[in-house]
């Protein structure tokens, strides 16, 4: 299916697309996103090619470490560009995926920043996306509402709202959807892009500006990479130089090893970086496969106080703060529990006793999942920094090896870790193949990264065949029950109707060959977005 535009030779549809919404598809946003694909998009995939040969290395036995040829820039006095005003207090942000109803409650929630997320928290449909940038225009435009029929309830943006950011997909993802010269686009560079396209000129307006977190960066050529896509941006569309700003996501193993190289290549642009906690221990997992020895416990165990996390964030902290950028905690997955005001009560206290760490390391803001978490987040962060940030605590007193970065965390590997690791991963691709990325799974928000180290871990056990708590060897055979075993749970927890759906099938089936493949597959988002 073409466009029916002057651009129709060059830009085309796939056949699963039944609205092209051009309200946001319009010449003006497709010239700029084709300018943006015929520039990047070679310079992606090139990218793309160097973290397979860096895997490689990897796995003939190397390890990440501190580059030799930029130590130049580590160690040299610099500092990034100075913070927008109303990107100085960021506290407490919280996130989620690009749905109307979403987007206004996460704006009325009473955080400091929204991160409105089209990665791991959003199922990549085409309506999904497309109505995610309507949803975000509006919302800029401040015309947004939502009805819900059901409570005859209609919601609406209340006077202050949080500062709005956006996340585009990963460099790794397409946007199958959208074809340019008969190429998939850049799914970065779409979601980039028309985001853009469509705000800059309002947020101006309204005192603010375009704002964005970028997603796993493995290494500081590709912040070179997205410094290079804004600085386009900003000259074709007529952009005051600088003034889009970014925040990185430091949830890759690789990063951990090149901060003070990615703030540098994008300094004119970058405000913070942010420890992206699920996703770095998936990437710490996934790198290191498969060196021998090398194997890590029950996710449960692997936590912030984990010796490994517990560098990584106090590293980012120090970077940041010697270059005077923000350093933004973790997640706080927890959803409040109705109707149990004991286990309430003891997820609220874990929370509390997160955000206290991390306000006491000297981190300038964090995350949480749920508005019902920003209360207790911000009288945390209020109590113990009672500045806008702490960019002026150095921690100059932080010293962090490499090997204090590789680490292997101590614990064990239970049969309840495996149960668990394939009961959360299957409903997890279940929901995510209906539409949904946030996915409320045992009184927690769960977005794509926790379906990765259940897969990743239940992989790399079985390649090791790990000796489990109890003595057992975890085999293909003890594997294969276990399996049986939890799909029997999931579908007595969901139904003989919802599980015989082509979803859950569909899940079960992937989540199984991903496990049990010799070849350990990158992003699970990438096999199974074929059926969406």
């Amino acid at each position: 299916m073409e466009i029916q535009t002057n651009l129709s030779q060059k830009i085309s549809f796939s056949k699963e697309v039944k609205n092209y919404h051009p309200e946001i598809l319009t010449d003006g946003a497709l010239t700029f996103l084709e300018a943006l694909q015929d520039r990047f998009n070679e310079r992606r995939l090139t990218l793309l090619k160097n973290r397979e040969c860096q895997q490689q290395l990897f796995d003939l036995g190397t390890y990440p470490s501190f580059p030799e040829n930029t130590k130049e820039i580590r160690n040299s006095e610099w500092c990034a560009a100075p913070i927008p005003e109303d990107l100085q207090d960021r506290r407490v942000e919280i996130t989620g995926p690009v749905d109307r109803k979403m987007v206004i409650n996460a704006l009325n929630s009473g955080a400091k920043t929204f991160m409105a997320d089209f990665e791991d928290s959003n199922a990549p449909l085409w309506e999904n996306c497309l109505q995610g940038q309507r949803n975000l225009k509006d919302a800029v435009n401040k015309t947004i509402s939502f009805y819900n029929p059901k409570r005859d309830k209609t919601y609406q943006l209340k006077e202050k709202t949080a500062t709005l950011i956006v996340r585009p997909r990963g460099l790794h993802l397409n946007e199958k959807h959208l074809l340019i010269k008969q190429q998939e686009t850049s799914a970065s560079l779409f979601d980039f892009a028309l985001y853009l396209f469509h705000n800059n000129e309002q947020l101006k307006e309204n005192g603010t500006g375009a704002y964005y977190y970028l997603p796993k960066l493995e290494h500081f050529t590709e912040a070179i990479w997205w410094n290079d896509v804004i600085d386009f941006s900003e000259e074709y569309l007529g952009i005051e130089s600088g003034s889009v700003k970014v925040t990185v996501l430091v949830e890759t193993i690789t990063a951990s090893f090149q901060l003070d190289e990615i703030i540098y290549a994008l300094k004119d642009h970058i405000v913070g970086l942010n420890c992206g906690r699920w996703d770095y221990i998936f990437s710490y997992i996934k790198k290191l496969r498969n060196h021998k020895g090398f194997v890590v416990p029950d996710r449960a165990q692997v936590t912030m106080t984990s010796p490994f996390m517990d560098a990584y964030s106090k590293l980012v902290i120090q970077r940041c703060h010697k270059r005077n950028i923000l350093a933004i905690g973790g997640m706080a997955a927890q959803i409040p529990i109705k109707n149990n005001e004991e286990k309430n009560t003891a997820a609220f206290a874990k929370v509390q006793a997160d955000k206290e760490r991390e306000v006491k390391n000297g981190h300038d803001g964090t995350w949480v999942a749920h508005p019902g978490l920003v209360k207790l987040a911000m009288q945390v962060f209020d109590k113990h920094m009672p500045t806008s940030n702490q960019i002026h605590v150095k921690r100059n007193d932080v010293v962090i090896t490499e090997d204090d970065l590789l680490e292997i965390p101590k614990g064990t590997i239970t049969e309840r870790g495996i149960q668990e690791n394939i009961n959360v991963g299957i409903h997890y691709i279940a929901n995510w193949l209906s539409g949904n990325g946030a996915v409320a799974l045992y009184n927690l928000m769960e977005d794509a990264a926790t379906a990765e180290i259940s897969r990743t871990q239940l992989w790399q056990w079985l390649k090791n065949e790990v000796s489990l708590e109890d003595g057992r060897t975890f085999n293909n055979t003890l594997f294969h029950i276990f399996f049986e075993d939890e799909l029997k749970v999931i579908q007595t927890q969901v139904g003989d109707t919802l599980y015989e759906t082509e979803n859950y099938q569909n899940a079960i089936q992937t989540f199984y060959k991903l496990v049990t493949s010799d070849e350990f597959e990158e992003f699970l988002t990438t096999k199974t977005y074929q059926y969406l």
